[in-house]
C-alpha cells in the first residue's frame, strides 16, 4: 500500500513562537560559551562504533559506497561524547557541540528518535564545579522567558534518606521495594538499580518543585556509566544530574580516564546486552586508544535542548518545541 493511503498533516507541530525561542536559545548558548572561551566543534554523526549502554538503542545502517576495507555498518550517534573525547586527547582544550543525536525506540510524548543535545567539557574541573556552570546556563535560558529558579544541591544518598527514609547505598532490595509504598511493580527480572530508578521516577521526581533547579550528585558506583568512582565508604560515582522541576535536563561526569577500566565497562555492557538478546555494537576502539594515549583530566555534561525548551514553555509534549515530531516527519 502506498504512503498516499495515509495522508499526513503538513503543518509544523511547534508554533512559530516556540521555534523563535529555540533560535534565541541556540544564540544564547553560543554567546555563553564564547564569553568563556569554550570552542564550538563538530563531530561525525555516523561511526563504525556504537553505544554499548544496555539502556540505549542505536540506529544502524549499511554504507553502499567504497570503504577501502573499513566496515560498511555504521551507527548513528546517541551523543557526540566519544569523538569529542578524542579531540580532548588530541589537545583541543575546552569545547562544546550543539547538534542532533539519535536513539532508536524512543518516541512518545516526551521523546523523539532524533533530538538536540548540547555537550561540553571543561579541563581540570570536577563534576561539582561543572554543576555551577550548568546551573548558570540554565538560568540564562530561563531569563529568555522572564523566569528564574531557586538552586539546590544534594547528594543522591541524602536525597533518598531525607525524602524516603532509605539508604540507597546500603539498604537491601526489600527496603527499596517497601519504599515504593502503594505503587505496584512486577519484580521479575529487576535488580537493585532498577528499584532505585523506580523510586526516582515514581516517588521523587513528581515532588520536585517546578521553579527549582535541583542538582543531584555522587551516584551509586553501580550507576557510574563513564564517570570516575571515588573510594568513599561505600564508593560513589562522581556524577550529577540536573532537574528543572520534574524534568531531567542534564547528566554530567568527572570523566573516567583509565582505558582499561573503560574497556571493562564496555565489556560488561556487552554481557548484559547478550543476556537480554540485544545487538552488540562494536566497541569504540578509537576512544579506547585516545584514553590510552592520555586524555586530560576533565568534567563533561550533556544537556537536552528539547527538554530545556519544554521546561521553558511549561509543556510536557516534545512536539511543542520541535518543528516536526516523529509522527509528522
Amino acid at each position: 500500500m502506498s504512503d498516499a493511503a495515509f495522508p499526513q498533516a503538513w503543518q509544523p507541530t511547534a508554533t512559530s513562537d516556540a521555534l523563535r525561542l529555540r533560535a534565541r536559545l541556540n544564540a544564547e548558548i553560543r554567546s555563553f560559551f564564547a564569553e568563556r572561551d569554550v570552542l564550538e566543534v563538530e563531530t561525525p554523526i555516523l561511526s563504525r562504533a556504537g553505544n554499548t549502554d544496555p539502556n540505549i538503542a542505536s540506529f544502524s545502517l549499511q554504507f553502499s559506497g567504497r570503504t577501502d576495507g573499513a566496515p560498511r555498518a555504521r551507527w548513528l550517534r546517541t551523543s557526540p561524547e566519544f569523538p569529542m573525547k578524542r579531540l580532548l586527547a588530541a589537545g583541543i582544550g575546552d569545547c562544546y557541540e550543539l547538534g542532533r543525536v539519535f536513539r532508536d525506540g524512543e518516541a512518545g510524548t516526551r521523546h523523539n528518535p532524533e533530538f538536540t543535545m548540547l555537550e561540553w567539557y571543561r579541563l581540570g574541573w570536577d563534576h561539582l564545579r561543572l554543576i555551577d556552570e550548568t546551573v548558570a546556563l540554565a538560568q540564562r535560558a530561563l531569563a529568555l522567558v522572564g523566569r528564574t529558579a531557586l538552586v539546590e544541591k544534594i547528594s543522591y544518598r541524602d536525597l533518598y534518606r531525607d525524602a524516603l527514609g532509605v539508604d540507597p547505598l546500603r539498604d537491601d532490595d526489600g527496603a527499596l521495594r517497601k519504599a515504593l509504598g502503594e505503587i505496584e511493580i512486577d519484580p521479575r527480572g529487576l535488580v537493585r538499580d532498577d528499584w532505585l530508578d523506580l523510586l526516582m521516577t515514581h516517588r521523587l521526581q513528581p515532588t520536585f518543585a517546578p521553579d527549582r533547579l535541583l542538582a543531584i550528585h555522587d551516584y551509586p558506583a553501580t550507576q557510574s556509566a563513564l564517570a570516575r568512582i571515588r573510594n568513599d565508604d561505600p564508593p560513589v560515582a562522581e556524577r550529577f544530574e540536573l532537574y528543572l522541576g520534574p524534568l531531567e535536563l542534564a547528566n554530567g561526569y568527572h570523566e573516567l580516564l583509565d582505558a582499561d577500566e573503560q574497556r571493562r565497562r564496555f565489556e560488561r555492557d556487552h554481557l548484559l546486552r547478550a543476556e537480554r538478546g540485544g545487538p552488540l555494537p562494536p566497541l569504540d576502539e578509537a576512544l579506547l586508544s585516545a584514553l590510552q594515549a592520555g586524555m586530560p583530566s576533565c568534567a563533561g555534561v550533556a544537556l537536552g535542548i528539547d527538554r530545556l525548551l519544554m521546561a521553558l514553555l511549561g509543556t510536557d509534549r516534545i512536539a511543542d518545541v520541535i518543528a516536526f515530531d516523529f509522527a509528522a516527519s
